[in-house]
């Protein structure tokens, strides 16, 4: 019979992901170093809703509106985060932001930060150009691919 080692387990960096997810509202963080891997996952907290008596809505022609995000997603200009994190518009609390709707960019130019890990991440704009909107708020979790702003 074949006996295998018991598994390893940093309990601390569990701690850590655990804390992570609290203090970000994700469900899901992944980590990797080398050939070690851990994800650490808990299900969405079920949201309840009260709602009143039911009301018949008038006969009408049905429209599907697409989400503003599907919509920015979509959008050539936009300026997706490139991990899951926290965003932060300004450089510090209380600071101004790096910039705002309307704003003219230069390639390269700081348009906002995303906190992975502790580790601070600055998004960058690829090309020069005029800031149409900014899609998120200050201290929002993002998830990966998550339009940030829209650059023209």
């Amino acid at each position: 019979m074949k006996r295998t080692q018991p598994l390893a387990v940093d309990e601390e960096l569990v701690r850590t992901l655990a804390r992570l997810l609290d203090e970000t509202g994700l469900t899901e963080i992944e980590a990797q170093a080398g050939d070690a891997r851990i994800r650490i996952a808990r299900a969405p907290a079920a949201q309840v809703i009260h709602a009143g008596p039911a009301v018949a809505a008038a006969p009408g022609p049905v429209v599907a509106a697409a989400p503003a995000a599907v919509a920015a997603a979509d959008d050539p200009g936009a300026i997706k985060s490139p991990m899951v994190g926290t965003v932060y518009l300004s450089p510090q609390p209380n600071a101004p932001p790096f910039v705002a709707a309307g704003d003219r960019v230069a390639a390269g130019q700081t348009l906002m930060i995303v906190e992975a890990m502790k580790v601070m991440n600055p998004i960058t704009a690829p090309r020069a150009g005029t800031v149409r909107a900014v899609l998120v708020d200050d201290g929002q979790p993002v998830e990966f691919g998550q339009p940030l702003t829209i650059l023209d």
